[in-house]
C-alpha cells in the first residue's frame, strides 16, 4: 500500500521548486530554498508491506459469526421440538414413536445449547412457565411415572393447563394444575385449580431440588365462591416410602422463553414462558 503525506510552509512567490529522489521508501520530494518564503509542499508515497497474513477482502466472503451461527441453529432446532410436541395434548396423547422424536429434538437442543449453569443463569428461570408436554403423561397418569390418579377412569379427571411459578428470591416453586372433576349427571364437572407449593434449592450446577410444603385446591367457574382447600404435608412418619415429599430434575436446557428438563426418572418436560 502507499501512503500520501502532504506537509506545508512559506516561501517567495517566484521561486521555483528543486527535486530530488531521497530513498527507496520516498518517490518523489519537492522543496523551496530555505531563503524564500513561499508555500512549500512536500509530497511523498510511502511503500508499506502486506502480510501474506493479512485477511483479503475475499476472504471475508461467507464468513458467519460463531455466536450467531449457533442462535440461528438453536432456534431451528427449538421450532423443530415444539413442531414435534404439538397437538399431544401434554404428553396425554403421545404414542411411541412421538416420545421418540421429542426426545430426539430435545437432545439437538440440549447439544446444540451446551451445559446448564444455574449459578450464572439463576435469574432465567423467574417467571411463570407454562407446561407444554411431559414424557411422563404418555403412561396416562397425573402422577406420571410416580403414582397418581388415573385420567378418565374410575374417577374421571381432565387435565388442563399446567404451570410452573418460580420465584428465585423466596426460593417458592410452586406446580399449578388445573383439573376437571367428572360427578353424576346432571351435575355440572367441578373446575379446580390445585396449588402445589414447593421450596427449591440449587443442586450442583443444573439440579433443582424442590421440597414439597403443601397443597392448596381452590374451586373455580361456577363454584369459585367457595374457600380454599388447603393440605398440609404429611408428618415425616406418616409419608409413603414413594412420596418424601421431595424430587431432582435437571435443566438441560435454559434461555428466556424455553427451558426443557429431565427428572429423576427420566420425565421430559418442556416448557415456555407465559
Amino acid at each position: 500500500m502507499a501512503s500520501l503525506l502532504i506537509h506545508s510552509s512559506i516561501s517567495p512567490s517566484n521561486a521555483r521548486p528543486q527535486s530530488s529522489f531521497s530513498s527507496p521508501n520516498t518517490l518523489f520530494h519537492f522543496k523551496y530554498p530555505k531563503s524564500r518564503r513561499k508555500p512549500l509542499i512536500s509530497i511523498s508515497a510511502v511503500n508499506e508491506q502486506v502480510s501474506d497474513s493479512d485477511p483479503s477482502p475475499s476472504s471475508f466472503s461467507g464468513f458467519q459469526f460463531p455466536d450467531q451461527s449457533k442462535a440461528d441453529t438453536i432456534k431451528s432446532f427449538k421450532f423443530k421440538l415444539l413442531s414435534a410436541v404439538s397437538g399431544l395434548n401434554r404428553g396425554l396423547a403421545a404414542s411411541e414413536e412421538d416420545l421418540q422424536k421429542a426426545d430426539s429434538a430435545a437432545k439437538e437442543i440440549e447439544a446444540a445449547g451446551g451445559p446448564v449453569d444455574l449459578s450464572a443463569d439463576l435469574e432465567k428461570l423467574q417467571g411463570r412457565w407454562k407446561l407444554i408436554y411431559s414424557s411422563a403423561f404418555s403412561s396416562r397418569t397425573l402422577g406420571g411415572s410416580r403414582p397418581g390418579p388415573p385420567t378418565g377412569r374410575l374417577l374421571p379427571i381432565t387435565l388442563g393447563q399446567v404451570f410452573q411459578r418460580i420465584d428465585i428470591l423466596s426460593k417458592d416453586f410452586d406446580n399449578i394444575v388445573e383439573l376437571e372433576l367428572g360427578v353424576p349427571w346432571p351435575l355440572q364437572p367441578i373446575e379446580v385449580t390445585a396449588t402445589l407449593a414447593h421450596k427449591f434449592e440449587i443442586i450442583g450446577t443444573c439440579t433443582v431440588r424442590i421440597i414439597f410444603e403443601k397443597t392448596t385446591v381452590k374451586t373455580t367457574g361456577n363454584l369459585s365462591q367457595l374457600p380454599p382447600l388447603e393440605i398440609p404435608q404429611l408428618p415425616e412418619q406418616f409419608r409413603p416410602s414413594t412420596n418424601r415429599g421431595s424430587g431432582d430434575f435437571d435443566v438441560t436446557y435454559l434461555d428466556s422463553d424455553i427451558r426443557i428438563t429431565r427428572g429423576d426418572r427420566g420425565e421430559l418436560r418442556v416448557f415456555v414462558i407465559s
